[in-house]
């Protein structure tokens, strides 16, 4: 009887040891799964590649991590991202002096407690309607001018012939991106070298709005990223833009800080709060992800952005490699 009761004892110990070892190896696996969100907020020129980023991310490398892409705007977002709001600010254009103060303001440094993350290049493309059989090709300088205030008309009313006499007698319409953005930032201080836009313009938070505008109007005009002329060739066509050597088409291949393009095309960031990423183990997973051979380096041209040389994601790879 007592032989038996051993065996039974010795049995049961052996189970209990087997399965305390498999839970603890089911909690060991658990552990390595991260979980949480991801928060970030900025640029709706940017949103189209982050938003894609993150769903391949979520998708194909960690389920348990919900990560959260607004499109408030370059300006908005730092709003949000300078007090601490979000893990990630993306934006057309980089980071203002101001910004910076308030930054330093909040105790945080850039470099040290604030990275930039240059993610890819975006080409400002000038887009006119399908039906526009005119002006589809235009110099830098009719471009530029045509947008600054007053060049033509005191009232801003400009017509298509005041640009060229054999183009149509009808009034321009201006359309583009409103403050909240670093397109709008871009535009006016970087092309119109901060003039003042034609009063005409109408500015507009939606980029949706501004394709159906320019959409359903012949003698339409408006200005954003390449992404979203990509995204809507069947209902837009881009001008090609003459900068000196004959008009060149934006395009993937013309994109480039010192290619045909050049005059016309513009770095996009992501900036990273690092305390958020010491402290939250998903945002630092995040951030390398957006920087590996699988974030922005693959997925930048197939959202309309051209991407950076190989060593410079792999620069910031390095970069947050320290991060511990």
């Amino acid at each position: 009887m007592l032989k038996k009761i051993i065996i039974v004892l010795v049995a049961m110990s052996l189970l209990f040891a087997y399965t305390g070892c498999s839970g603890n190896e089911d909690s060991e696996v658990a552990s390595d799964a991260l979980e949480g969100t991801v928060t970030i907020d900025g640029s709706g020129t940017v949103y189209p590649l982050m938003a894609y980023i993150a769903e391949e991310y979520m998708t194909q490398e960690e389920p348990g991590v919900s990560v959260q892409v607004g499109r408030a705007g370059s300006s908005a977002g730092f709003k949000k991202f300078i007090p601490g709001e979000t893990d990630f600010s993306d934006a057309s254009r980089k980071i203002k002096d101001k910004e910076v103060a308030l930054l330093k303001e909040q105790g945080l440094e850039m470099d040290r407690d604030v990275i930039e993350i240059k993610l890819a290049l975006d080409g400002l493309t000038m887009v006119i309607n399908k039906e526009n059989d005119w002006a589809s090709e235009m110099s830098a300088e009719e471009i530029i001018s045509m947008f600054i205030s007053g060049s033509y008309k005191a009232d801003d009313v400009v017509l298509w012939s005041d640009i060229r006499p054999d183009w149509p007698s009808e009034e321009i319409k201006f359309y583009g991106p409103n403050e909240n953005h670093g397109t709008y930032e871009f535009f006016y201080e970087k092309i119109l070298d901060e003039q003042p836009m034609v009063k005409t313009a109408s500015l507009q938070q939606e980029y949706s709005t501004l394709v159906d505008l320019v959409a359903n109007d012949q003698y339409a005009i408006a200005y954003f990223g390449y992404g979203y002329y990509e995204s809507n060739q069947d209902k837009l066509q881009a001008v090609h833009v003459d900068f000196g050597a004959g008009p060149v088409a934006p395009t993937l291949e013309t994109i480039g800080e010192d290619l045909e393009y050049a005059q016309f095309t513009r770095p996009v960031f992501t900036y990273l709060n690092v305390n958020y990423a010491k402290e939250k183990p998903q945002v630092l997973d995040f951030a390398k992800y957006i920087v590996s051979a699988e974030g922005a380096q693959k997925l930048a041209g197939e959202t309309g952005f051209a991407p950076l040389p190989a060593e410079t994601y792999a620069a910031y790879a390095a970069q947050l490699d320290a991060i511990n």
